[in-house]
């Protein structure tokens, strides 16, 4: 078998890995997605238990990426409002001034989406997919590298209100951290010693402008013929299995290239193959299929198996 050629990532790659390292002990590959769903222009859903590191995680991104961090926790009176901003009178000047929520940030946590309404989750569709919130009748431009990591529980159902398959499919993917192995639980109580405040997130790899390039750069990564009539088959492959209830669209297939394209990018290849499409099929996939309940993951393992490798 012909051996593949790789490059090495640039610095700034290199650097936010590490910072994110850092952050999130011992999860080496849930930095790799989610630098991978960043470098791809995509949304993350943290679908985990309480407590282990998703908003250190996306404090540590946002100050490695030299951007604004914002947190919004969901709760069932959360407003609209609340998230894009709203527009208040100015008693001097006699006009109505705009004051921008928090999604006027550079990485956005959502903690806990699904605990706030269907209305207000609603709010951040237009800001995921468009980068941009209208409040009365007016468009305001959010950031070039605008990111959204939401969270939920997966334990805890009572006063939930689940996604709507639209706003899954704003997400690019979704992961689970995970408990840490034991040296890794030993290394953080060692390193919390003496420690006064949470310095997670102090280490800043580049800024905004630089990360637009990088992203600009994955967009490039090529693609070839083959490999994408790999990804349309596969993608008729979701629509077609009878577990399946809800197929890939045509969006979600544009999202499965570029994380696809980002993936190949992060392993210093100037191109995508098809192990970097099922490299990052399951989170890709597992935030917008609607999966029969007795499905499992066997019904991913048999789409990706039903359809041939291209050579």
């Amino acid at each position: 078998m012909t051996a593949i050629p790789t490059t090495t990532p640039p610095p700034p790659v290199a650097g936010l890995r590490a910072a994110l390292n850092a952050a999130l002990r011992g999860k080496a590959g849930v930095v790799e997605f989610v630098l991978a769903g960043l470098l791809a222009r995509g949304h993350l859903l943290l679908e985990d238990k309480p407590g282990l590191g998703k908003t250190t995680l996306a404090k540590a991104l946002a100050a490695a990426v030299g951007g604004r961090f914002a947190r919004v926790q969901c709760t069932p009176d959360l407003l609209p409002g609340d998230i894009t901003g709203f527009s208040i009178f100015n008693q001097k000047t006699r006009e109505f001034e705009f004051q921008p929520g928090p999604v006027f940030a550079d990485v956005l946590l959502a903690d806990e989406i699904n605990r706030t309404t269907p209305r207000t989750q609603s709010a951040l569709l237009e800001a995921m997919a468009e980068r941009q919130v209208t409040v009365d009748n007016i468009c305001h431009a959010l950031s070039s590298t605008f990111f959204v990591i939401a969270t939920q529980n997966p334990v805890e159902h009572h006063g939930t209100y689940p996604l709507p398959e639209a706003q899954l499919d704003r997400f690019a993917i979704k992961l689970s951290v995970g408990y840490p192995d034991r040296a890794n639980e030993l290394d953080m109580l060692a390193a919390a010693v003496g420690e006064t405040a949470d310095r997670a997130g102090t280490t800043t790899a580049f800024d905004a402008a630089a990360l637009a390039d990088l992203q600009a750069r994955v967009a490039r990564v090529a693609v070839t013929r083959a490999v994408s009539g790999y990804l349309v088959d596969l993608a008729a492959a979701t629509r077609a299995h009878p577990r399946v209830t809800l197929g890939l669209s045509p969006r979600g297939l544009l999202t499965w290239q570029r994380v696809a394209q980002a993936w190949a990018f992060l392993k210093g290849r100037p191109f995508v193959t098809p192990d970097d499409v099922q490299d990052v099929a399951r989170p890709v996939l597992g935030v917008r299929l609607g999966l029969d309940p007795d499905a499992g993951a066997g019904a991913l393992d048999q789409i990706l198996a039903s359809v041939p490798v291209p050579i």
